[in-house]
């Protein structure tokens, strides 16, 4: 129903009816099944949008009204299917979650339009972002701080965004700093800082809120650093609101700190 001829084309409501409902059966497979279904069911259309996207001054994302209710409609279906990878343990698919998390990362850049549709989950998605965050693959973790530093300009024109960062966006710093604590390779530790940038440029009186409230407890994001050092990188971070490399510099010196490193011939050569 997607790039059909206009006499024979379904409605668009009908469309995305059916788009919605096909997610939905799938979402009841297991995972495995739902991969094969998947791939034979969008394969076609998603080669026919690559055609599309090599015609002259046509792109999927472009403003080309004609064309914006089937991308919609095969967005939200990817996405819906996508959630139900997650909720039956997304482990053993680092690769689908990286393409996922890209895919998101695109839409927000080209079409952020598609975030305000109610037939998207905004939230589930953020979440799953929370969860890609953790993910040992580190190609998936620099995806993952991509979707944010796209999602995070638009906490002032897309409400669902709006809503999810002032409900549940103390989570995301949260996994931002566990990663910087330790949990993540060192090698990430730009991508984690470009996140915190966009979230002091974006959320700049939320962040000085989450940062005190999650750096408190003791031995958060590690044991090796005190609160006075916590206090200190917290201020600092609040202060960059325009450095993007002064940022960067302050993570990678909190990061060695946390992991006890500060100071060693290691540190010398990051």
């Amino acid at each position: 129903c997607l790039f059909i001829p206009k006499s024979l084309m379904i409605k668009t409501s009908q469309c995305m009816w059916l788009m919605q409902a096909l997610g939905f059966l799938l979402s009841a497979l297991p995972v495995e099944d739902i991969l094969r279904n998947l791939h034979s069911l969008i394969t076609p259309y998603i080669q026919q949008l690559e055609k599309l996207a090599d015609e002259t001054m046509v792109h999927i994302f472009a403003s080309e009204v004609d064309h914006f209710p089937p991308i919609k409609a095969l967005f939200e279906l990817v996405t819906s299917v996508t959630l139900s990878i997650f909720q039956q343990g997304p482990r053993d698919h680092p690769d689908i979650v990286d393409s996922f998390m890209q895919l998101q990362a695109q839409a927000l850049k080209r079409k952020p339009d598609l975030f305000l549709s109610e037939s998207l989950d905004v939230k589930a998605v953020f979440h799953c972002g929370i969860l890609s965050l953790k993910f040992p693959e580190a190609p998936t973790v620099k995806s993952t701080c991509l979707f944010f530093t796209e999602l995070l300009p638009h906490c002032s024109d897309v409400p669902p965004v709006a809503r999810v960062m002032q409900e549940d966006g103390k989570l995301l710093i949260q996994a931002v700093l566990e990663g910087i604590g330790g949990g993540a390779s060192r090698s990430l530790m730009d991508q984690f800082a470009e996140v915190l940038f966009s979230l002091n440029k974006h959320c700049f009186s939320l962040l000085a809120v989450w940062l005190k409230e999650v750096l408190q407890p003791p031995g958060f994001p590690s044991s090796r650093v005190s609160a006075e050092q916590k206090e200190n990188f917290s201020q600092q971070i609040l202060r960059e609101r325009v450095n993007k490399r002064r940022v960067k510099d302050i993570v990678k010196e909190f990061t060695l700190l946390c992991r006890g490193l500060h100071g060693t011939e290691y540190a010398a050569d990051y």
